[in-house]
């Protein structure tokens, strides 16, 4: 059996929020570990979450009446009914004091906010929306960087009941119309340039065109990026920020029932419009409690950061620690800029205990060649997570020889669908190389075949054959879940398929190969990408790479686009190194037919590479949504391979 890269102390151990929680239950569990607590969880999901609820301290005014209703029915399932509460009065819960949020600006400025004061400045806005009539269901919208502005508008909304969604201000105005015109917002708050690189873009012109298009939207509230006269005269119904802060006023949440939709979210859109998601009150908040208190052992006093924008769910996600009394950092800028070391200067100088960030941060960090343990000291920090694609076995030695030995290596994997996670870190158990450590507690997460049997130590579908507070409520416009069905349970029946493609290990570990709408199937056998990413990619000649499928003689042939260095060139020598590596680390059948250069590879802007985009062009089919990418231009260096020999 593989040695584990990282084991706790028996004092982290004793001391975490998990072995508290597990000594609060040790009656009902059959054993006193997380094994015994998990499936505790997954057979006994109402005593489960009825304990998570009071040892987190949720805070409501009306109690429930039943934990779980209808727990047969998937979706359908209800939760904590007869419940009242509202999210922003459990994020800014009175018996938290000091400083509540830290922004850094890639140019060098930084905010400090207090409780006190974000709790005023969320009370402001609430007020300034009330005076545009906004009430319980009603949308307010977020065109905005990740700054304090952004987290105080959401818990404004939050406060009276409305539904929030943001996306970043980096997304053309077509992008962003696709996502906000569905939903018909009442009020958008948007900023007037963002720093990136080096550089300010000024997205003002945007924001002015989307307020234009939105017919429902009765103000447009212009959050300044920096301080600067403004001329609001083209924009409709347009009023600045500073405006409505000065206004002081009495914070007061509105009670809502549990399942009332908190935010709406948005599928990746790369297949056509993007499906909007709405998440209920309670469901997020119980589910990211869970998270946060359990699985990453977060406690009042500790300092969290993720890398992440405002469109990602990662933001939403982070936010909520707040809640846990923690104190939030928020970063918005080029991670690299002015150099690799930026967001590991913050993580010295603010004394993080959590640093978040995604799978290719660290690659590319890696291949920068900077090294946080040489550079920074991270005395206080205790945990790392990464999401976003699978985290390759490469980046554990990484982490662990550059950036800190005794530190909890989470990679974690869920998605927007659920706003959490179905596989996550945990603060008693050992990191193994290459495994994110377990399934998430209350997670009745499973591997299937193709024929629907429920498989250990096999690759297969990821599902989850219970339902969980934190499932979508609803999509937008799907009265009759039509398209919510179609989504997750058209494969299997009463089992959520999430798409993607992983494997359980002997340790009760979880391993993600990625998308399976993305498989490679030569000669029938099935491949996950990641398999092949997480080998190339440990080449310093290459900086990213995709891998499709492509259908060929009557098969599927795999061919492997790279993209490297600026001083470096694909020549015979280098694709036969890459060709051996794959073969001697996964198969034969894993071995790409082609190995091809290209400039570029397209990306959506949370990041994520897009293998059914490049599929469909090399096929000679055109995708469905650019929109939604980063970089859509990056298709245009694949329009020719569909005629590869």
């Amino acid at each position: 059996m593989t040695n584990p890269i990282w084991t706790p102390t028996t004092d982290l151990i004793e001391g975490s929020n998990l072995k508290k929680f597990i000594k609060i239950n040790e009656d009902q569990l059959t054993s006193l570990d997380y094994s015994g607590l998990y499936e505790w969880s997954i057979t006994r999901p109402e005593a489960f979450w009825e304990s998570f609820w009071h040892f987190s301290g949720i805070r409501a005014t009306t109690d429930y009446k039943k934990v779980l209703s209808e727990p047969e029915k998937m979706p359908g399932a209800r939760w904590f009914e007869g419940a009242s509460l509202n999210f922003t009065d459990n994020l800014l819960r009175p018996e938290y004091n000091g400083t509540a949020i830290v922004f850094y600006s890639e140019t060098g400025t930084r905010i400090e906010l207090s409780w006190i004061e974000l709790r005023e400045n969320v009370a402001s806005v609430a007020s300034a929306l009330k005076q545009y009539d906004v009430r319980p269901g009603d949308r307010v919208v977020g065109l905005l960087p990740n700054r304090p502005e952004a987290v105080i508008a959401m818990l404004a909304s939050a406060s009276l009941g409305a539904v929030w969604s943001s996306c970043s201000p980096d997304f053309g105005p077509k992008g962003i119309l696709d996502r906000f015109d569905q939903i018909r917002p009442k009020v958008m708050f948007a900023t007037d340039e963002y720093f990136y690189n080096g550089k300010a873009i000024d997205c003002l012109e945007t924001a002015a065109e989307v307020a234009r298009q939105l017919k429902t939207l009765e103000a447009l509230i212009i959050v300044p990026n920096l301080d600067r006269n403004l001329s609001l005269n083209a924009l409709p119904n347009a009023i600045l920020y500073s405006d409505i802060i000065e206004e002081k006023a009495q914070l007061e949440c509105t009670a809502l029932p549990f399942s009332h939709p908190l935010y709406i979210m948005y599928s990746s859109g790369t297949t056509g419009v993007p499906k909007c998601i709405i998440h209920g009150v309670g469901g997020t908040l119980i589910q990211h409690q869970k998270e946060h208190l359990l699985h990453c052992n977060i406690k009042p006093g500790d300092t969290v950061f993720y890398f992440t924008t405002t469109g990602w769910m990662m933001w939403n996600w982070i936010v909520s620690t707040l809640a846990s009394g923690s104190k939030l950092i928020l970063f918005d800028g080029s991670p690299f800029y002015p150099d690799p070391g930026v967001l590991w200067r913050i993580a010295e100088h603010e004394r993080l205990t959590l640093f978040g960030t995604s799978a290719k941060y660290l690659s590319a960090l890696e291949k920068s060649g900077y090294k946080p343990k040489e550079q920074v000291s991270l005395k206080h920090l205790t945990s790392l997570l990464s999401t976003g694609s699978p985290l390759a076995p490469s980046s554990y030695d990484f982490v662990y020889k550059n950036v800190k030995t005794d530190l909890q290596l989470s990679s974690i994997a869920g998605g927007t669908e659920l706003i959490s996670c179905f596989a996550v870190g945990n603060p008693i158990l050992p990191v193994y190389r290459g495994e994110i450590q377990c399934r998430g507690l209350g997670m009745k997460m499973e591997i299937f075949d193709e024929d629907g049997n429920s498989v250990h130590k096999q690759k297969g579908e990821l599902v989850c054959t219970a339902p969980f507070p934190s499932m979508p409520i609803s999509f937008w416009n799907d009265p009759d879940d039509i398209k919510y069905q179609a989504a997750y349970f058209e494969r299997f029946p009463n089992v959520w398929c999430h798409g993607d493609y992983a494997e359980l290990t002997d340790r009760q570990g979880v391993i993600i190969y990625g998308r399976s709408d993305a498989i490679l199937n030569p000669g029938g056998v099935r491949i996950g990408t990641a398999e092949i990413y997480r080998i190339v990619e440990q080449f310093e000649e290459v900086i990213e790479a995709i891998a499709i499928g492509q259908e060929w003689d009557g098969d599927v042939r795999v061919i492997l686009f790279v993209k490297l260095k600026n001083d470096v060139s694909l020549d015979k020598k280098l694709a036969q190194h890459l060709k051996d590596a794959i073969k001697k680390q996964a198969s034969p059948r894993h071995v790409p037919t082609k190995i091809i250069e290209v400039p570029d590879i397209p990306r959506t802007r949370s990041g994520k590479i897009v293998e059914i985009a490049v599929r469909d062009i090399v096929h000679g089919h055109k995708p469905m949504n650019t929109d939604s990418l980063a970089n859509p231009e990056a298709l245009d260096h694949f329009k020719n391979c569909s005629e590869l020999s």
